[in-house]
């Protein structure tokens, strides 16, 4: 089972049957392990094996007799730079405007979950999501408005899919994606419409609707093997363009 990973690791160099070295570099091999902090701990004092350390991607090092003030100090230094860190590449996966995931943070857990589905041979489901005349939308109440609007959808999309493994993300402009485990079908698709008519955000300009509506392009699949996920995203486009042509909403 998956354990929890540590937000650092404090390593012995001088270690029966496998030295820090190589337990360093198996880390760092390991995309789970691999961005772990490292600090060495070692009674060598030369500079040739810190150098070596350090060159294999430890953090810091740490000599022995060791004073376990100083070395809570540089845990802490250490742990908190780890969390800036964290904190930073969550932030890279966030969309500005609307707050939640964005398309880079979707490409990747699109490609993630297409492997996961094609290992375990189950079903995901693909919806790309298009705002009904955003354009004229901006036009008539202005760009101010137009952002808040993108914000109320993101967050409906957010607060009706954003659990568990599925993914809500803000995929450009004022088209959303959304990645759910599982058989979809039409059902879900429903379950969008409607989480985005029930905002009851006016829309004057709108042939559609009294209401900002959205138009879904969506897509079930069991990932074959070998197959990539482009042909899935390219359906999904597709079938919202169909949506659309075929009156929106």
């Amino acid at each position: 089972g998956l354990q929890p990973r540590p937000d650092l690791i404090l390593l012995d160099v001088m270690m029966p049957e496998m030295d820090g070295y190589v337990v360093m570099q198996r880390l760092r091999a390991d995309p789970a392990t691999a961005d772990i902090p490292v600090i060495f701990v070692t009674a060598m004092h030369d500079a040739e094996s810190e150098e070596h350390g350090l060159e294999l991607g430890a953090v810091d090092y740490i000599v022995k007799p060791i004073s376990p003030a100083i070395v809570r100090a540089r845990v802490r230094t250490h742990i908190e730079l780890k969390r800036q860190r964290d904190l930073l590449e969550d932030h890279a996966a966030l969309d500005g405007l609307t707050g939640i995931a964005n398309r880079r943070r979707f490409d990747q857990d699109l490609i993630r979950a297409w492997h996961s589905a094609q290992r375990s041979g189950s079903t995901l489901t693909l919806m790309i999501i298009d705002v009904d005349h955003f354009k004229r939308y901006n036009d008539h109440y202005g760009h101010t408005p137009g952002d808040e609007c993108l914000r109320r959808v993101a967050a409906a999309l957010e607060r009706a899919f954003g659990r568990g493994e599925d993914l809500a993300a803000r995929y450009g402009g004022e088209e959303f994606a959304l990645l759910l485990a599982g058989n979809g079908g039409e059902a879900q698709m429903l379950r969008v419409l409607n989480a985005i008519a029930q905002l009851e955000i006016p829309h004057a300009r709108s042939d559609t609707s009294l209401w900002v509506s959205v138009s879904v392009g969506g897509v079930t699949a069991s990932p074959a093997p070998g197959s990539s996920a482009d042909a899935l995203l390219a359906l999904a486009d597709q079938l919202l363009y169909a949506a659309k042509a075929g009156g929106r909403d």
